[in-house]
């Protein structure tokens, strides 16, 4: 078994990985992407490069030392993350338990220009579903996506809701649905606005039709680390994850760090919370076996 799982390949979690490592945790990184660094063209901000060196560059590199020095890396989807005894992390194509459990996936969250998407925010349209699903028993919902996330999100409300459909504002679901599954729809419209009483009532589209549900849960494209952090109860501050000077979450064996945390959103910031990350969570495991 994994003793620890980083959610994240970016600067952050391949630092936290560095340390774990090399204190000889068993340590495996999942991530899809390098995020939003792997994007960057040119940095010339980061010590110890004369010259401008590409994001791209500075990712791969990171990968190829943490591998050396014993690292499992997965290229993969985190899709959820939950506890039964242990840390578990499900992903598109496994599930993965640990002992605990670093986030470091950045503070992205895609948050559609929706006309009464800000108007309804906890008034129908969420962003957890395992924090909000409860409220929307025995009702028809909607997911809004077109991923992974989206389907993860609405497999997770079926057992509580009526019905979901997935909407995905006119772009193409490219997700396959268990042919098991008969509750979920999928509605492929141009969305126009949400709209309400004092609460959302239902989704306008572009065509002139409608769909009447009892609220929305916002899943597109991946999921970050406060909805991770969401999941498990840890405390967060707005789209930001609420850590300690160890960087560890109120959820024991859960840490986070990189973008996640909030405050200066640069590289150094993201390595040294990584490092802090991974050696607390060294400390963390000693203490527990």
């Amino acid at each position: 078994m994994n003793e620890a799982i980083i959610i994240g390949s970016g600067p952050a979690g391949i630092s936290a990985s560095l340390y774990t490592a090399r204190a000889g945790v068993k340590t495996t990184v999942i991530g899809k992407n390098g995020g939003a660094l792997a994007k960057a063209e040119i940095i010339e901000n980061y010590y110890g490069f004369e010259n401008p060196v590409s994001g791209a560059q500075l990712i791969n590199a990171g990968i190829a030392q943490s591998k050396r020095l014993g690292t499992e890396i997965i290229s993969d989807e985190a899709v959820g993350i939950g506890y039964d005894g242990k840390l578990t992390v499900k992903t598109v194509n496994g599930e993965y338990k640990a002992d605990s459990v670093i986030l470091a996936t950045g503070a992205s969250r895609v948050v559609p220009k929706i006309a009464g998407i800000d108007t309804y925010e906890g008034k129908g349209v969420s962003y957890c579903a395992v924090c909000d699903g409860f409220f929307y028993r025995g009702k028809n919902i909607a997911v809004l996506g077109n991923g992974e996330y989206a389907l993860s999100e609405a497999m997770e409300l079926l057992p509580i809701v009526k019905s979901v459909a997935i909407i995905t504002d006119g772009m193409e679901f490219k997700t396959k649905i268990p042919d098991s599954i008969n509750m979920i729809t999928v509605i492929a419209k141009e969305i126009e606005k949400f709209t309400g009483s004092d609460y959302f009532e239902r989704v306008l589209f572009k065509d002139g039709t409608s769909l009447a549900v009892s609220g929305v849960f916002v899943a597109l494209g991946t999921a970050g680390s406060a909805d991770f952090a969401k999941k498990l109860g840890a405390i967060t501050n707005g789209k930001y994850i609420a850590v300690d000077e160890k960087m560890a979450t109120n959820v024991p064996g859960l840490y986070a760090a990189g973008d996640c945390t909030g405050g200066m959103f640069q590289i150094a910031k993201a390595v040294y919370e990584g490092a802090k990350a991974g050696t607390e969570v060294v400390k963390y495991l000693k203490n527990i076996n």
